[in-house]
């Protein structure tokens, strides 16, 4: 195996597109050509925990195709069927990411998209397998498109050597290398004789994104028609020998603690295989669920309370309120603008339930499930299960969503002991309800602000909040929790301690606290931007009111960022703000910025009916660099449109004494299609810097707009969400 770095000079210097760069290494975007009887290339991923600088991959014998199966590196293969082979280290959960990465493969290859197939990666030993925080695109773009740059280039090469052509003449196209005189050769036929390239005759470098054909080009997700059709297989569709349904009887109660139980009447019951005892509650395995949520009702269970039976959502929102720090004395002749914002805790609900599927032996196991967190996951399955980590193989299958619930794999260790219990595999479902109850929610926050203003202008801004944090003291299978912020360390999106914030706001100051509850939590999409952005986006509005300006106006003028200014423009004029609306309709405007994007929102309201509002339109600009699939990213938006909605509306979960009153979307009311704007609009702004993050960034802005639509057509300062609460 040798590590090699292409021998071809660029084509030409490197374009400046004027947007900050990120630093990388060229040893870091270094190329490796695998031992393969096909052309297998492979890439380092940027990671945490990444070899030392010059390391190589472990030598594989030459018989051997190399498939994935490699740590920390991105691996591309070419078939001799003709198909182009990425074994994606991260998981589609429904964002697209499969499609994105295809997109920048064959762009690359001059392939057809057709013939890319991105089949997701097992765990693996280390590297980077996280899927979350809006960044997917951002890593994998560079190496991605180097990656598909070098097998281009050693394809050319092989050609130039078939036909003993200059490789200068030739040229790329449809998976095939085509020669002057019209003769072709697919990448598959090719793909023998580059595996044994070592030295390019032409360059290695990825195209410049003005010779782009596919990236940056609305194009229709890679798994459309798998999706719709049913082909696309999930966890539950999943069909392992000997796996038999599975289903957990609950406490009523959050971290309720089993007594006794009476199994005698369930395992009389028709179909059922086995009941085993959880540190969840008891599981039942038996023949289908059918027969499994039968005998799970079936059993006579004696419940202790959970740590929370005394409390229920006053006393938790008063703890909250308390544990606000207090904010300082606001500047001497300033005028101020005062508000206390309440957010409750709110379920992930991915619409396909958490189900993973177990097989757990004496010295092995392996399990199947939708995670964003493999590597971890792995881990603590065999920390759980008393194996070695090398002897648990996890297969990462995709998701049918996620909004950050699959960070979190408690169903996947719950399938694990249950199968080691039964001594048999199993196929785990938790049901909606389970879910909704025992699952990981959006802490419960609360905000206060005060904005100081003089002379026309803030001089003051100051931003101090409290969350729910969970409590550490049970280390049971239902606590794991490694991705909630603890209280304390709440990070604030803006602005926070140290930082500039979004607008010209003075002197500004933020400061959080927080309680520890034994609830079990998880970072929801967009996590704190979500409630501290709406928050601070309603209270911009209420200083343009106390100033009385224009709130596009005000924020025009207060704004630090060009980049926003400008989406801000573009919905203003998209979505006429400002146009004459009925009595009890109104608009809303808010922005956003982060992981290296920035995102506007006009919202349109009809609350004539202030308990039962309906958003009639929304348009949002978003500015996320180059944008791989424009497509893709208007679906994202959309989504965050509809996440604003359910939030702010009417979407949320109550604690009544200890136990999550909520526990399916009947009473979890998300948001319906009759809920749904009635006209939705999407504008991306074209740009050629390198792409940010994009998945959550429209949430915030979404949520703000509807806020303040609903604000501006009631006349009242909504403080409390959702509304409905």
């Amino acid at each position: 195996m040798d590590g090699i770095e292409s021998s071809a000079a660029p084509t030409g210097p490197a374009q400046d597109t004027g947007a900050p760069r990120r630093a990388v290494s060229r040893r870091r975007f270094m190329v490796y050509s695998l031992a393969a009887s096909t052309l297998t290339v492979a890439a380092p991923l940027a990671c945490d925990t990444s070899p030392a600088q010059g390391s190589e991959p472990a030598r594989g014998p030459s018989d051997v195709l190399v498939t994935g199966a490699d740590a920390e590196m991105l691996v591309l293969e070419v078939t001799h069927a003709n198909r182009i082979v990425v074994r994606l280290p991260r998981v589609e959960v429904g964002q697209g990411i499969t499609t994105a990465v295809a997109m920048m493969i064959a762009e690359e290859l001059d392939a057809r998209l057709a013939d890319v197939d991105i089949p997701l990666a097992d765990a693996r030993t280390k590297g980077n397998q996280y899927t979350g925080g809006s960044n997917s695109v951002v890593s994998l773009y560079g190496p991605a498109r180097r990656l598909a740059a070098t097998a281009r280039a050693r394809l050319v090469t092989a050609a130039a050597r078939r036909w003993h052509l200059p490789a200068w003449s030739l040229r790329t196209g449809n998976t095939m290398v085509i020669a002057p005189d019209g003769r072709t050769a697919t990448f598959g036929s090719l793909s023998a004789s580059a595996a044994r390239i070592r030295r390019t005759a032409v360059s290695a470098e990825p195209k410049p994104a003005s010779r782009h054909k596919l990236i940056g080009r609305p194009t229709t997700r890679i798994d459309a028609r798998d999706i719709v059709t049913g082909k696309a297989q999930y966890t539950g569709d999943l069909s392992v020998a000997g796996a038999k349904p599975t289903v957990v009887a609950r406490p009523p109660t959050l971290g309720g603690r089993l007594v006794s139980v009476d199994d005698r009447a369930a395992r009389a019951l028709p179909g059922v295989h086995a009941v085993v005892k959880v540190p969840g509650g008891v599981a039942v395995v038996a023949e289908s669920f059918h027969h499994a949520f039968q005998a799970r009702d079936a059993l006579k269970i004696k419940w202790a309370p959970g740590p929370l039976a005394s409390l229920s959502d006053a006393q938790i929102r008063s703890r909250l309120r308390a544990a606000v720090p207090h904010l300082g004395s606001p500047p001497h002749g300033s005028t101020q603008v005062e508000a206390e914002f309440e957010f409750a805790f709110v379920s992930h609900a991915p619409m396909e339930v958490l189900t993973a599927i177990a097989d757990v032996r004496a010295h092995t196991a392996e399990i199947w499930f939708s995670s964003q967190t493999p590597t971890d996951a792995r881990d603590s399955i065999a920390s759980a299960t008393g194996l070695p980590a090398s002897a648990v193989t996890v297969h990462v299958l995709r998701g049918g969503g996620s909004f950050g619930r699959r960070l979190n794999f408690d169903a996947a260790i719950e399938a694990a002991l249950i199968s080691k219990a039964a001594h048999r595999p199993v196929k785990l479902m938790w049901s909606r309800g389970d879910d909704t109850r025992h699952g990981r929610m959006r802490p419960a926050t609360h905000h206060r602000f005060r904005a100081s203003h003089a002379d026309g202008r803030v001089v003051a801004f100051s931003h101090a909040m409290a969350g729910v944090g969970e409590s550490s003291a049970d280390k049971g299978t239902a606590n794991q929790a490694a991705f909630v912020r603890r209280p304390g360390r709440v990070q604030t999106a803006g602005p926070r301690p140290g930082d500039s914030g979004l607008y010209h706001f003075g002197r500004l100051s933020a400061d959080a606290g927080g309680i520890e509850l034994a609830i079990p939590l998880g970072a929801w999409r967009s996590v704190d931007s979500g409630m501290v952005r709406t928050a601070e986006e309603i209270v911009v509005d209420e200083i343009a009111g106390s100033l009385g300006k224009d709130p596009v106006a005000f924020r025009r003028t207060t704004l630090r960022s060009r980049s926003v200014k400008a989406v801000l423009d573009k919905v203003a004029a998209a979505g006429s703000w400002g146009r004459t609306m009925p009595d009890g309709h109104a608009q809303g405007v808010a922005v956003h910025e982060e992981y290296g994007s920035c995102v506007a929102c006009l919202a349109e309201i009809d609350a004539t009916d202030p308990k039962h509002p309906r958003v009639t339109k929304v348009v949002m600009a978003a500015d996320v660099g180059t944008a791989v699939n424009p497509r893709g990213l208007e679906a994202q938006l959309m989504g965050t449109a509809v996440d604003g909605i359910s939030t702010v509306l009417q979407a949320g979960l109550h604690i009544d004494r200890g136990a999550v009153r909520e526990g399916s979307f009947a009473d979890f009311q998300w948001a319906r299609q009759r809920h749904a704007p009635l006209h939705f609009e999407a504008h991306i702004m074209p740009s050629a810097g390198e792409p940010g993050g994009a998945g959550e960034l429209g949430v915030p802005a979404a949520s703000g707009a509807v806020a303040n639509a609903y604000a501006r057509a009631t006349g009242t300062r909504p403080r409390r969400f959702p509304l409905n609460f």
